[in-house]
């Protein structure tokens, strides 16, 4: 309990100097914390940008050293893969053969970065689908939708597929329930059971994630994924999905999005205690692009409170399409906002 009071007490003390504000900073942002996420699609020398997401593109596997080598010496070595395949269907076979888009980026990357990457791959089917949701699809009492758990061992063999190739650690996405626990099994049945599992474990049916759609190519072509995605109006709800992945073997946990749900990322780090992620979208980041675009907004000082914010909230790991800029900022030393 506090007990001393003005003027004996001045807590203007501690800010006075940059030097002294520097020194009792309780949060501080390191390159090391980022994921950069990395969108790969087939060709070579392609480098297709994507419009509202200024500064990031569509990459082609033989370029995708040209962004990562720069990326980790800048110290950000974490990237998550993304792929836009040359062909889909309806239940999204292309994401389980080991010739598929990602695959071959995770090769490409191995071979060239060796463990100086550390390689993730989100585990979802919206990419690869030419109907855009993420799962296969039941015709249910006159609706279609998602088939949870004929989704679940598709899932696994993607995951599978892409720690064949050389990822370090799995991503799904899909928020089908059981989902954690099918690739767990999966994995462990195939000999990976040291790899961890990154648990999208509380995904909301957000708009904020438009200029992803366009990024990844996968709007979804009827209805939305409400039905499968969190309701952005609860809480409780986040805590107990996090919890039923935790118990399924999740290792890391991820909230998405992140800004306008601070609160969940604060409640899942303090209440369930498990290393936690963050997930800075799409639409937040073209916000911001927009607004500095513009001249309304100091890019820097917004992006670095931004992200400042996040890691206060809780999150250990923050995804986020800001990585370079920032990791710029933070090694040019702008650590004052």
């Amino acid at each position: 309990m506090i007990t001393q009071q003005f003027p004996s007490t001045r807590l203007r003390r501690l800010r006075h100097h940059p030097l002294v504000r520097q020194m009792v900073r309780q949060t501080e942002l390191n390159a090391a914390d980022f994921i950069l996420p990395l969108f790969v699609r087939p060709g070579r020398g392609v480098r297709q940008p994507i419009a509202p997401m200024p500064g990031h593109a569509q990459l082609s596997v033989d370029v995708l050293p040209d962004v990562v080598g720069p990326a980790i010496d800048l110290g950000v070595t974490s990237f998550i893969l993304f792929g836009i395949p040359p062909d889909k269907d309806n239940a999204g076979d292309v994401a389980l053969s080991d010739e598929g888009i990602v695959q071959q980026a995770l090769r490409q990357l191995r071979c060239t970065f060796g463990d100086r990457a550390l390689l993730i791959t989100d585990e979802c089917f919206c990419e690869y689908t030419d109907h855009g949701h993420c799962g296969v699809l039941t015709n249910r009492h006159g609706r279609m939708m998602v088939d949870n758990d004929a989704t679940l061992p598709r899932l696994a063999a993607q995951c599978v597929s892409h720690v064949r190739a050389g990822a370090d650690v799995v991503a799904p996405s899909g928020m089908m329930d059981g989902m954690v626990s099918a690739i767990r099994r999966g994995l462990d049945d195939d000999g990976f059971d040291d790899i961890p599992i990154l648990s999208y474990a509380a995904k909301y049916a957000s708009a904020f994630y438009g200029p992803f759609r366009a990024a990844a190519e996968s709007p979804p072509q009827f209805g939305d994924r409400g039905g499968y995605q969190m309701d952005p109006a609860n809480s409780d709800e986040a805590i107990r999905e996090v919890a039923l992945d935790i118990a399924e073997g999740a290792d890391m946990v991820m909230v998405k999005p992140a800004l306008s749900y601070l609160d969940i990322v604060r409640r899942v780090k303090t209440e369930l205690m498990m290393p936690t992620a963050a997930y800075n979208v799409s639409g937040e980041f073209a916000m911001v692009k927009a607004a500095a675009a513009n001249g309304w907004i100091d890019e820097r000082k917004i992006t670095l409170e931004i992200l400042l914010s996040i890691k206060r909230a809780g999150a250990d790991i923050i995804l986020t399409y800001h990585a370079l800029e920032a990791a710029r900022w933070l090694k040019a030393g702008a650590v004052d906002l």
